[in-house]
């Protein structure tokens, strides 16, 4: 086959130069701590064609058939001696001669005992014994089912790639207020992009415009548009839906949040799964046993056997060595994985490397944030009483008040009163720390706070207040009682489906937050989640996950990634909501969760477990087939064609299975 040009998905793992495989072969990983082994499995396809790919292996096969016809069914006088020989020769070099090259390459740079060796040496002792048809069969159907290989690889890299990189190549910016199109590559911060309606946006930016609305399904999964104002943040790959638009750039095209998720995802496969690691270190050790065992097999019978024969005994040996090769385990369980980050990727779950995949198969406590994880973390006014005052002359002097202050609690007010409390004038503003507001609307001293407001200033109020789990602000106007406003946080539609599924496959639920502990324990009776603490500080949270830890509990952790930095690093899985509105988010979690959904925690451990499933179906499949027909081999009951099966037909297997998760519905 033609050498393949595009980078080694090895080269990706090792952050090495690898050695391009000519043939897409089969190959030994050194997953050492200093990747020193340079040999490398090249499954990428390049820039070649289907038929470019299978082109070696269709000449070798029309070759081949020719020559067993010869042989067998319509024998021709001159094919015979050397010309038949040349034949054979000419049938194996085009998928024979990258393999016998790569082994060379190998052995050069150390890795002597690679599978190329195992090829290389059972194919030509079966021409040394002038076993020519299954010599160019076990090289053809290798070839064959490296190149099956090749596409899987490609075509799951290529279905993340397409998933997550949807960026345009090229963006419209104003110079001198006249439209000029640019490479995407080429655009510099401060630039300003001018965006019609169904274009993509190519890089983030801020809003210049007043408002837009944006299609922002390739990022997020969520299907509703979502209107921005201007100064907002826009992010590349959200579509344009209304009238034209203006975006000053804030992130050169390497630096955006889409970037930055892409080159996570094509490097997750540097963080090994446990097993995964494991069969390389035995592929490894296995295979220089497997040659030694060979030449014991050839050799030893010699020794104790009556009527040796060499060549029927260098028949078995070379038999041995075409069962067991380890490529079946070497490709499909990286291959597995892979499609398994790429299952996670189409559902808005991003993996930081195939290990997390094993560590959230094995989760036994999931331990959730409330603010942002189980809530929307956006405050509302859900409920206003007055007393003695017109409910929305109550709003507007509020309202007024707050637009004083920055807390939270105040803007869900401020946004409550549509623009009302722009009608009157407030003077003399105090704010009066851990308690509330104080000043003067339209010549009325208005109070704005909690309780400990009421009392310090010896107001009465309504005493079923102090029984009340959410935020209450309660109003006072010239000394006297005026109502209260109850403030929440929404719970998200999903949170309670989301701790329903958990319970279903017996993972526990715990809720930690810095909320008072009163609102904690309403959201957690309301949503059924196993424990809850409120009034925690980070430290307190640290704590809790270590007092779970020390059981011997599999955790993982909810959060936005940057406030609970310390829990998410202590926990086994570090889960991050919405990756795309922080950096830090997604440098700091090991999984990362686009769309802010809860039940896209079930759905993680979900594809984790189906991933391990897999993974050891394979690594079964492989032992227990190659086991058998190993025995076979060495006791001449097994051909060159069980050989193939052993190896070929196992690792198309292997790979149909491990690709087969791709298609799944999580």
């Amino acid at each position: 086959m033609a050498p393949n040009n595009d980078t080694n998905c090895c080269e990706k793992e090792q952050k090495i130069p690898i050695k391009k495989n000519a043939h897409s072969g089969c190959c030994s990983h050194d997953e050492s701590e200093t990747h020193d082994d340079h040999d490398g499995h090249d499954h990428s396809g390049g820039d070649q064609t289907t038929f470019q790919m299978f082109a070696p292996a269709i000449i070798s096969f029309v070759l081949l058939i020719i020559a067993i016809v010869f042989d067998n069914y319509l024998p021709q006088s001159w094919f015979t001696g050397w010309t038949r020989t040349i034949w054979y020769i000419i049938a194996y070099l085009p998928v024979g001669f990258p393999v016998l090259k790569e082994a060379l390459e190998s052995a050069r740079k150390g890795s002597f005992f690679s599978e190329f060796l195992l090829m290389s040496i059972a194919t030509i002792g079966a021409f040394a014994i002038s076993e020519y048809p299954e010599g160019v069969a076990v090289m053809l159907f290798y070839a064959i089912g490296e190149t099956f290989q090749t596409l899987a690889v490609t075509r799951a890299k290529a279905n993340i790639k397409t998933l997550l990189d949807q960026r345009p190549d090229e963006v419209t910016i104003l110079e001198n207020n006249q439209p000029k199109i640019i490479k995407a590559k080429s655009a510099q911060i401060g630039s300003i992009i001018q965006l019609k309606p169904g274009e993509k946006l190519g890089l983030d930016g801020e809003l210049l415009s007043d408002t837009a609305s944006f299609n922002t399904a390739a990022l997020t999964g969520e299907s509703k548009p979502d209107t921005k104002s201007k100064g907002e943040s826009v992010l590349a790959g959200m579509i344009n839906l209304n009238s034209v638009a203006q975006v000053r750039v804030t992130a050169l095209y390497t630096d955006s949040k889409l970037s930055k998720i892409l080159e996570m995802v094509q490097d997750a496969t540097a963080k090994k799964a446990p097993t995964e690691l494991f069969i390389r270190k035995f592929a490894k050790i296995y295979t220089p046993i497997v040659v030694y065992s060979a030449i014991a097999i050839c050799l030893l019978p010699y020794f104790i056997v009556d009527d040796y024969i060499f060549r029927d005994w260098l028949y078995r040996a070379l038999v041995f060595l075409v069962i067991s090769c380890p490529c079946a385990l070497v490709i499909s369980i990286p291959l597995g994985y892979f499609g398994g980050i790429g299952a996670a990727s189409k559902n808005g779950i991003l993996f930081k490397g195939s290990s997390f995949l094993d560590i959230m198969a094995a989760i036994e406590v999931v331990v959730m944030d409330k603010t942002g994880t189980l809530t929307k973390g956006v405050f509302n006014v859900q409920k206003v009483v007055a007393i003695g005052i017109p409910e929305a002359d109550l709003v507007k002097y509020t309202a007024a008040l707050e637009t004083k202050s920055t807390h939270p609690v105040g803007t869900a007010i401020i946004d409550y009163a549509k623009g009302s409390e722009k009608s009157v004038s407030v003077t003399d503003v105090e704010e009066i720390a851990g308690h509330g507001l104080k000043g003067k609307v339209d010549g009325n001293d208005i109070l704005a706070g909690n309780v400990k407001l009421m009392k310090k200033f010896n107001i009465a109020y309504d005493a079923e207040i102090d029984t009340t789990p959410f935020t209450i602000i309660v109003i006072a106007i010239n000394q006297k009682y005026a109502g209260y406003f109850l403030i929440a946080d929404e719970i998200k539609e999903d949170a309670k489906q989301a701790i329903q599924s958990l319970h279903s496959i017996n993972v526990k639920t715990v809720m930690l937050s810095g909320d008072k502990t009163a609102v904690v324990n309403a959201v957690a009776k309301e949503l059924n989640i196993d424990e809850a603490y409120g009034d925690l500080l980070p430290e307190n949270k640290v704590e809790k996950v270590t007092a779970l830890k020390d059981k011997n509990l599999k955790i993982a952790f909810v959060g936005d990634g940057v406030n609970d930095a310390p829990v998410v690093a202590l926990a086994h899985a570090g889960i991050a909501m919405g990756g795309l509105g922080s950096d830090a988010t997604i440098e700091t979690a090991d999984i990362v969760i686009q769309n802010d959904q809860p039940t896209k925690i079930y759905t993680a451990i979900n594809i984790g477990k189906k991933t391990k499933q897999i993974v050891w179906q394979n690594i079964t499949l492989a032992f227990v087939v190659k086991a058998v027909v190993l025995v076979l081999g060495a006791g001449g009951l097994a051909t060159m064609w069980e050989a193939v099966f052993a190896d070929v037909g196992v690792s198309l297997l292997a790979i149909l299975n491990a690709v087969r998760i791709q298609r799944m519905k999580f």
